[in-house]
C-alpha cells in the first residue's frame, strides 16, 4: 500500500516568492499584514496590524476581550522558538464556590462569568515593542480605519448576529444596539462601524504620544500597555459587568473581573515544548494550552508504517483517530495550569506503552495513561448531553442550547454552521453496534428556542513570514460578539475562555483564581535542521490540532504541497469531553467531511466509529506560511472552505 496521492485539483495555488508572505483567515486582515511588510515592516509588525484587523473585521470570532498564543522564531535567533502567552487568567474572585453558590454546575458557555481576564491587547503589544520596528500609531491605523469607517461584513458575521438577535433585543441590548444598527440585523456586504473600539485604539495612541517625541519607540508601546490595563477600558469592564445579565445557563449573573485584575496582569513569553517528528522539530505551547497533545500523537505514531499514516485510507484514519484519544484522554486527565508531567507524556517509552492500546476497533473509553509517581486527577463528569437546570421547562426536542440557526441545529461534535441533515450520525453496523452514543432524532430536529449566546467555539489564525527570516504563527481568539454583553464605552465585550475549566472539585483544570484556564489555542512552528521553515495553524477549538496534525502528516510523511493538505479531506475526533460549553462527549464519535469516501467511512462505522458526516467541505480552517532556508524561497497557503481566508505574497 502506498501513500494516497494527492488530488491535481487545488482551490488556490500554492502562493511561492521571496520577499514576502501572509495568510490568515479573513483577506481584510492578510491584506493588511501584507502591506506593512511592502512598507517595510517585519513579520511582527504586520502579524499585530492584521490581528487588530481581526478583531475588526471577525468580530464573531475573536475581539480586544479575549486572547490569543502565537508561536514565532526571530532572524537573530532561528533555533529558539518562543511562545508568546496572551491568555489572561481567572479573576480574583472567580472562585469554585462563587459559580457554585450562583446555582451553576459548569462555568457558563456565555456571560461575564466565563470571562478570563482580557490579554490579547496586551500580548500583541509587548510583541510589538519587543520584535517590531513601527510605531504603534502606524500599526493601529489599519484597523481604526475599518472600526470608525466601516468593512463590508462576510455572511458568517451577519449570520451569527440573526441566531443571537433575540438575545441581544431581549437580554443584551448594548449588543443589540452596536450589532444591529438600527434594530435590524445586518446583511452580508454591509458597512459596519465601530467607532467605540476606534476610540479605545486612538486612546492607546494617544497614551504613548503623551511622552513626547523624545520618547522612545518602545517606552510609548508601554505606557499604552499601561493605558490598557489601568485606564478607561479596565475602568469600564469593571463597572459594566457588575449589573447582571444572562449567561448560556439561561439563569442572570454579574461578572466577577475587576479593574485591579487587568492592572495585575502581563503577558509573558516562554520557550516552546518541543518533538522531534520524522527529522522535523514541532513546536507547541507548553501543557496550559491543548498543544502537547499534538505532539503525544506525533510521538505515537513515529515509529509506525508510513500507509498508518494515511488520513485518506481507512486503516490510517483509524489509526489516527485512535492515537488522538488517547492524547486528548491525557489532556483531560493531567493538562493545566499546575505542574503537568509533560517529560513522562511526550517519553518515547510512554508513547510505546500507549501504542499498544490502539486496536482494530474504535475505543468508546475515555483511557488517560498513568505516570508513575504520580496520583492521577479526577476525570471530570461526564456528560453525553447536558441541559442546564434552569432550563429544565423547555419543551420537548429542543436540541442542545446553541446559537444554532433556525433549521440548522448541529449534531454534537458538528462543525459550526453544519445542517441536522448535512451531519446526521452514521449508525454502525450489526458487528458494531452504537453502545447509545448516537444522538436522539428528536435532538436533531429543531434549534433550542431560547437562546443564550453560547456556540461551539471558533477563533482566527494568522501566519506571517518576511524576507529576513522571521516568521511567525498566532492563534486569536475569545470576546465574539456572542461572548456576553457589548460594553458600549468600548465596542467590545469580555472573553469566555473560563469556560475550559471544571467546577468539579481536584480536576487537572478546577476554576482556580489567579490561574490560566486551559486554552484550546494552538499554534505551529516547524523547524527543520535549526531553521523555521512551517508556520501553521487553525481555528476550530478541540479540532485545531487535529486538523493541523493531518497537514503535519500529509506534508511530511506523504509529500503533499501545503495548499494540497489544506484542501484534502478532514476528519477529526469527538471521543473526549468538549473544552466548550456544555463540555458534553460523544463516545466513538468521529466527524468526517463526505470527501473521504463512501468506502472509507463505511470501514470505519465497521470498526466501531460512530461517524457524523459534516458535508464536503466544511472541516479545518488551516493556512500556512513556509520558508526554504536554502533558496529563501517563501510559499503560503489558505483554507477555502467558508470562502474567507486568504492568503498572498510575493
Amino acid at each position: 500500500m502506498t501513500y494516497t496521492t494527492p488530488d491535481e485539483f487545488v482551490t488556490r495555488p500554492d502562493l511561492r516568492g521571496t520577499f514576502g508572505m501572509t495568510s490568515s483567515t479573513h483577506w481584510l486582515a492578510t491584506a493588511s499584514a501584507q502591506s506593512v511588510l511592502e512598507r517595510g515592516g517585519n513579520a511582527f509588525d504586520a502579524a499585530v496590524a492584521g490581528a487588530f484587523v481581526l478583531h475588526v473585521v471577525e468580530p464573531h470570532l475573536n475581539g480586544p476581550g479575549g486572547d490569543l498564543t502565537a508561536i514565532y522564531a526571530t532572524a537573530e535567533a532561528p533555533d529558539d522558538p518562543t511562545v508568546l502567552v496572551g491568555q489572561g487568567p481567572a479573576p480574583a474572585g472567580a472562585t469554585r464556590e462563587h459559580y457554585l453558590a450562583e446555582g451553576l454546575e459548569l462555568v457558563p458557555g456565555s456571560g461575564a462569568l466565563a470571562a478570563a481576564v482580557p490579554g490579547a491587547v496586551d500580548a500583541w503589544l509587548k510583541l510589538l515593542a519587543e520584535h517590531g520596528t513601527w510605531s504603534l500609531a502606524d500599526v493601529l491605523a489599519y484597523a481604526i480605519g475599518y472600526a470608525r469607517d466601516g468593512h463590508p461584513i462576510v455572511a458568517r458575521v451577519a449570520s451569527t448576529i440573526e441566531t443571537v438577535a433575540d438575545l441581544f433585543t431581549e437580554h443584551w441590548p448594548t449588543s443589540a444596539a452596536q450589532w444591529m444598527p438600527g434594530g435590524e440585523v445586518p446583511r452580508e456586504g454591509d458597512l459596519l462601524t465601530n467607532p467605540a473600539y476606534a476610540a479605545v485604539l486612538d486612546e492607546l495612541v494617544a497614551a504613548g504620544e503623551a511622552l513626547g517625541p523624545d520618547a522612545s519607540r518602545e517606552a510609548k508601546i508601554e505606557e499604552a500597555r499601561v493605558e490598557w490595563g489601568s485606564g478607561h477600558v479596565a475602568q469600564a469592564i469593571d463597572e459594566f459587568v457588575r449589573t447582571p445579565h444572562r449567561h448560556s445557563s439561561g439563569t442572570d449573573h454579574a461578572g466577577v473581573v475587576t479593574a485591579a485584575d487587568l492592572a495585575a496582569f502581563r503577558a509573558t513569553t516562554e520557550p516552546a515544548t518541543t518533538i522531534e517528528f520524522r527529522g522535523h522539530t514541532i513546536a507547541k505551547t507548553g501543557a496550559w494550552g491543548q498543544g502537547p497533545a499534538l505532539l503525544q500523537v506525533l510521538a505515537l505514531l513515529e515509529p509506525l508504517d508510513d500507509e498508518l499514516l494515511d488520513p485518506s485510507t481507512a486503516v490510517g484514519a483509524h489509526t489516527v483517530v485512535e492515537a488522538q484519544k488517547l492524547a486528548m484522554a491525557d489532556r483531560e486527565a493531567w493538562y493545566g495550569p499546575g505542574d503537568v508531567p509533560l517529560a513522562t507524556l511526550l517519553s518515547a517509552d510512554y508513547a510505546d506503552e500507549r501504542r499498544a492500546l490502539i486496536g482494530d476497533r474504535a475505543s468508546h473509553e475515555l483511557r488517560p495513561g498513568d505516570v508513575p509517581g504520580r496520583d492521577p486527577f479526577a476525570l471530570p463528569t461526564m456528560r453525553t448531553e447536558y441541559l442546564p437546570p434552569a432550563l429544565s421547562e423547555a419543551p420537548a426536542g429542543v436540541g442542545e442550547p446553541t446559537v444554532a440557526a433556525p433549521g440548522r441545529a448541529p449534531a454534537p461534535g458538528a462543525a459550526p454552521g453544519a445542517s441536522a441533515a448535512s451531519a446526521a450520525p452514521v449508525a454502525p453496523t450489526e458487528d458494531a453496534p452504537a453502545t447509545g452514543t448516537a444522538p436522539p432524532a428528536d435532538r436533531l430536529a429543531e434549534p433550542f428556542t431560547e437562546p443564550t449566546g453560547e456556540t461551539r467555539g471558533d477563533t482566527c489564525h494568522l501566519d506571517v513570514v518576511d524576507r529576513w527570516g522571521n516568521i511567525v504563527s498566532a492563534t486569536p481568539s475569545g470576546g465574539w460578539l456572542q461572548s456576553s454583553p457589548t460594553i458600549p464605552e468600548l465596542g467590545f465585550c469580555l472573553g469566555s475562555r473560563l469556560q475550559m475549566s471544571w467546577l468539579d472539585e481536584g480536576t487537572a483544570s478546577t476554576l482556580e483564581p489567579g490561574t490560566r484556564p486551559r486554552t484550546t489555542l494552538t499554534p505551529t512552528l516547524v523547524l527543520k535542521d535549526g531553521e523555521p521553515v512551517v508556520a501553521l495553524g487553525s481555528p476550530g477549538g478541540d479540532q485545531q490540532d487535529q486538523w493541523q496534525l493531518l497537514y503535519l502528516l500529509r506534508t511530511i510523511v506523504g509529500g503533499y504541497t501545503p495548499q494540497q493538505a489544506i484542501d484534502a479531506p478532514a476528519l477529526h475526533t469527538t471521543s473526549f469531553p468538549g473544552s466548550f460549553w456544555p463540555r458534553t462527549w460523544e463516545p466513538g464519535g468521529v466527524v468526517v467531511e463526505d470527501r473521504l469516501g463512501d468506502d472509507v467511512i463505511d470501514a470505519l462505522v465497521a470498526r466501531g466509529h460512530v461517524v457524523t458526516r459534516a458535508g464536503g467541505w466544511s472541516l479545518g480552517r488551516l493556512s500556512s506560511v513556509s520558508r526554504d532556508p536554502e533558496t529563501g524561497v517563501l510559499s503560503a497557503a489558505a483554507n477555502p472552505r467558508g470562502a474567507q481566508a486568504y492568503a498572498a505574497g510575493r
